[in-house]
């Protein structure tokens, strides 16, 4: 292949979920798509991913987004690659004050059409009555669901490859030019290019600012019926949203396995995948304090992951500042999952001069060039 050229309608830099579901939808709208990975489909953030999609509503910008992509997940529920599971998620309230703000969350959310409600402390106790003694309440969106990720990204590799989509596997992009990309061995990819690389973004775009955010992960051994729904704490967001060097948050997960998935951990300053025992140890002892016989499991693993992340916290979905052709879909930092469908669908409506179902002015590059 050395020195051969082909030609595309879009070529894909990286198979992660967000490049996977833009390579799907392009394709599925007739689009002639190339599709570069240098390491498995599905790796990197996504595999590293708890595979929840919810709605995260503390920036309008990001429920919109949140929302307009859940509802393309409901085309994958009986999918079995998918491992969907309609467990909901229930957002714990320690105390009167934060049953309080649930209330507002749930006027938020019902506005966007979501469908959620507050529940009492005898209520949340039929639903988990695992969870410590003492608690306020929480606030359920019933619908909400995991998916496992890896296995998501590689339905949509395989079903764009059904379609005519080219995969180039174990290729590197070493550079991007005018009207295309340079590959590793040579070959020169020609047409509007997508850079869907995470992490790895400022490689080929370093005008676009983004940092890994560390985070790890720990599975039990199988446990049915110990958790039923994905519980968070109701200050999950603060975590997620804040600049803290290192933060710490309640999140469990009932795998339709049985196993229970335990997070939640941010590291900015964190740049090697080792596991950090007191990390581990930090974000254990949150999840013990919530749910104490989680003390009693078995873990069986433990593994670490980076989530990309911008300045702002918002996705880069557009056009390159400053180039022709050249389109970007990363930074989303812990939404990637949940976001992956409907990102796609706007991103690929911008690339064919469509008007996206969403106002896509918030997600523009061009904020952080400027």
């Amino acid at each position: 292949m050395s020195g051969a050229v082909a030609s595309y309608d879009l070529i894909v830099i990286g198979a992660g979920i967000i490049g996977a579901s833009c390579a799907d939808e392009a394709s599925a709208r007739g689009m002639r798509v190339a599709l570069i990975e240098p390491g498995p489909i599905g790796g990197g953030a996504t595999a590293a991913a708890m595979g929840h999609l919810v709605a995260m509503d503390d920036d309008p910008a990001e429920l919109a987004l949140a929302n307009y992509s859940l509802r393309q997940w409901e085309a994958f529920a009986d999918l079995r690659e998918a491992e969907f599971s309609r467990c909901g998620t229930l957002w714990v309230a320690r105390n009167d004050n934060e049953l309080a703000a649930a209330a507002t969350r749930v006027a938020r959310l019902n506005a966007a059409g979501v469908e959620a409600r507050v529940v009492d402390a005898a209520t949340l106790y039929e639903l988990e009555p695992a969870l410590v003694p003492g608690l306020a309440g929480g606030l359920l969106v019933p619908r909400e669901a995991v998916v496992y990720p890896p296995r998501v990204a590689n339905h949509l590799v395989k079903r764009a490859q059904s379609r005519g989509a080219r995969l180039y596997a174990g290729r590197r992009v070493l550079s991007l030019q005018r009207g295309g990309a340079q590959l590793d061995d040579g070959t020169h990819l020609s047409g509007p290019v997508l850079v869907a690389t995470g992490c790895a973004l400022p490689a080929l775009l370093p005008m676009l600012p983004i940092r890994g955010r560390k985070g790890h992960l720990v599975i039990t051994d199988r446990y049915p019926g110990l958790v039923r729904h994905q519980l968070l704490e109701l200050g999950y967001a603060d975590s997620a949203h804040g600049d803290a060097d290192s933060s710490v948050a309640f999140n469990v997960q009932p795998r339709p396995t049985g196993q229970i998935l335990i997070g939640s951990s941010r590291e900015f300053s964190a740049t090697d995948a080792t596991v950090s025992p007191s990390m581990v140890q930090r974000m254990l002892e949150r999840g013990f304090a919530f749910v104490p016989r989680l003390r009693e499991l078995q873990a069986v693993r433990i593994w670490t992951g980076f989530r990309p992340t911008t300045p702002d916290g918002r996705p880069y979905l557009g056009a390159v500042p400053g180039a022709t052709d050249q389109w970007v879909a990363a930074g989303h930092e812990g939404l990637g999952v949940t976001t992956a469908l409907g990102s796609a669908k706007l991103m690929i409506d911008l690339i064919q001069g469509r008007q996206p179902a969403i106002d896509p002015v918030p997600y523009a590059p061009q904020r952080m060039a400027a």
